[in-house]
């Protein structure tokens, strides 16, 4: 399982531990992800996503997974997230 947001694209970022001397030792800052069930309202399914905290409160913030995935750039999104936005916007061009 990589440890990557399945709907903003974020991933471990590198840096160093700076000791009080100044000594610089390698390190991984690591994205805070959360394993979490949205709901889709146009097709009344829940799904889960790994996603981090920050993506979590913009799909709040949006006004819910349809909302967001609408406007979110599909080069960011995960294959089963892309996969998702499609069958929105599908079901609705139907409605």
């Amino acid at each position: 399982m990589s440890r990557r947001c399945e709907l903003t694209g974020k991933s471990p970022m590198v840096g160093h531990n700076v000791s009080h001397a100044n000594n610089k030792s390698k390190r991984r800052f690591l994205p805070n992800l959360n394993d979490v069930t949205l709901t889709s309202e146009t097709l009344g399914q829940a799904h889960r996503f790994r996603i981090s905290a920050s993506a979590l409160r913009t799909v709040d913030h949006r006004g819910g997974l349809d909302a967001f995935l609408a406007v979110a750039p599909d080069t960011e999104l995960s294959t089963k997230a892309l996969k998702l936005k499609r069958e929105i916007a599908k079901a609705q061009t139907a409605a």
